[in-house]
């Protein structure tokens, strides 16, 4: 899965609240600002100045989020490598990377289980104020006729007279 780049960000105070109601986020939540907090009280008292302070992403956050869930599923096997990490990003985006083993080797109950993971992990990439990175489709190209756009200039093909 790729994460859009341009939706990557510094949570805001209110997105914070917000995330920590989560129950799988609650315990990092906590743990994530007692963290920051401590490494932010060696840094200079201005703190407006985004570069000098440590604080939450978006994108921490959602791999947290997303490995806890993991861990919480029932169908993926507890004693074998688990991992939600970032690989280098390009130009389709951040490519988020969820390497897991299921419980059950059955490749159809396997599919299940991998469907299912993605589904509610594609669900809930809003919740995080990101987005996912998908090439432009028939339908955003149709989002860029003169109609949608002001200003702009409609080509004639070569079977309509100009």
């Amino acid at each position: 899965m790729y994460i859009d780049l341009n939706s990557v960000k510094f949570l805001a105070d209110e997105e914070i609240n917000h995330l920590a109601k989560y129950e799988f986020l609650q315990h990092y939540m906590a743990e994530k600002n007692q963290e920051l907090a401590d490494q932010n009280s060696k840094k200079s008292t201005e703190t407006n100045v985004i570069p000098d302070r440590r604080r939450l992403t978006n994108i921490g956050t959602f791999r947290a989020y997303v490995l806890h869930y993991l861990k919480e599923n029932g169908r993926i096997h507890k004693d074998m490598t688990l991992l939600v990490r970032q690989l280098a990003p390009g130009s389709q985006g951040l490519p988020l990377e969820i390497y897991c083993f299921t419980s059950d080797t059955r490749w159809a109950v396997y599919e299940d289980i991998q469907s299912d993971i993605f589904d509610h992990i594609f669900a809930m990439v809003p919740e995080f104020g990101l987005r996912l990175f998908q090439d432009p489709t028939g339908a955003d190209f149709a989002r860029l006729s003169p109609d949608a756009a002001p200003g702009a200039r409609r080509v004639a093909t070569q079977a309509e007279p100009e």
